[in-house]
């Protein structure tokens, strides 16, 4: 049985955080620092701080904002991260909530309602806890029956979600499943990093996925998917539950999102370019056939590489639509929200692909064609 991503939905925050207020507030946070170890930086035991600047932050990323679940808190410099009140167990999680929002808005899209679901997949980087699962949560604030689960693959979580949903749809296991991709990323970032203080923001995206005999001739045929990983260190979180039993009790800034840049971008746009065009000829179609990519949302200039490699010249903006720009990095949400924002304007039969790559290494594929 053929699956269909039948529609999408998106979450925001209501906050934004530009790229000049982020700059102000770490600028100040270094001019703290330096001055409280003077001393030190002057006897070399310690080393300084460099100011960051909005031009440093737009050459390397592309990102000029970021949507935040606590603005504030991110741009307070006694704190300089989001700022999430505890929730008794009665009352919805932030994250659960964010998700239901997308989720409610891709139903509402397809015109479809809880009866019309088999199963709630919610994937992303990390999940605020280990069980009850987000996704149950998810499906029980939205009344659906059938069954749920949470994974991760990091950067891969949005694709890997889909490509799950349609082996599920193909076996015969459900005829559609909703996948949640929740990424309060802000929540993972060192604000106090000059190479990443700038690199994340929070958002939401739903997919509901159906076989195509539900479709009804609507939606997003899927001819082709793929999941790959190989393992680096060049891209790591050391954040987890196990955590609070080190001894000594290690510094939290000590755990967060770090990465080594310029290694990720010689190893992985290469990797993932030859695994587009690899998975093209295993379906029979060829760069030429491809009306637009929905790439990751990490980095522009890792995106203008990609493109260029698959499409053996420089990617028109339609072609390879930025939402990074708007949104920066939202991990494994990305490649799923440049879907959801520019996924008009296709005929019938015209196809295209989003594709996740990055931590891990982790890559997927998803190969669609317009019903």
């Amino acid at each position: 049985m053929n699956a269909v991503i039948r529609s999408t939905g998106l979450w925001v925050p209501e906050d934004t955080v530009s790229n000049e207020e982020l700059v102000e507030c770490y600028n100040k946070h270094v001019e703290l620092y330096n001055a409280e170890h003077a001393d030190a930086i002057k006897r070399g035991a310690v080393e300084a701080k460099n100011p960051s600047s909005v031009g440093f932050i737009e050459k390397a990323s592309g990102i000029k904002s970021r949507y935040s679940i606590d603005k504030a808190g991110v741009l307070d410099v006694d704190r300089m991260r989001p700022r999430v009140a505890p929730r008794p167990n009665e009352e919805i999680s932030i994250m659960a909530e964010c998700g239901v929002a997308a989720a409610r808005q891709a139903l509402s899209n397809a015109g479809r309602d809880a009866a019309d679901v088999d199963a709630v997949i919610c994937s992303g980087t990390s999940m605020q806890r280990t069980y009850p699962c987000i996704a149950i949560e998810i499906q029980d604030a939205l009344g659906i029956e059938g069954f749920g689960f949470d994974m991760t693959v990091a950067c891969s979580s949005g694709t890997f979600a889909i490509i799950n949903a349609v082996n599920m749809i193909k076996s015969g296991m459900a005829k559609s499943v909703l996948v949640v991709c929740p990424e309060l990323t802000t929540a993972q970032l060192n604000f106090r990093d000059r190479d990443s203080h700038f690199i994340f923001g929070d958002v939401a995206v739903a997919m509901l996925i159906e076989s195509e005999d539900m479709a009804n001739g609507d939606g997003w045929r899927i001819l082709g998917t793929r999941m790959m990983t190989k393992f680096s260190n060049n891209i790591r979180s050391n954040f987890g539950f196990l955590n609070a039993c080190e001894v000594p009790e290690p510094e939290f800034e000590d755990r967060y999102f770090v990465q080594e840049g310029r290694k990720v971008y010689k190893e992985v746009c290469p990797m993932v370019a030859e695994m587009i065009l690899e998975d093209l000829a295993t379906i029979d179609l060829t760069p030429a056939d491809l009306k637009r990519l929905w790439l990751h949302q990490a980095n522009i200039n890792m995106n203008m590489m990609v493109a260029r490699k698959v499409l053996g010249r420089d990617a028109e903006l339609e072609e390879a639509p930025v939402i990074l720009d708007e949104f920066a990095n939202t991990a494994g949400a990305g490649s799923l929200v440049a879907f959801h924002r520019h996924h008009d304007g296709f005929a019938a039969g015209e196809k295209g692909l989003i594709c996740s790559f990055g931590a891990g290494y982790s890559a997927g594929t998803v190969f669609v064609e317009r019903l």
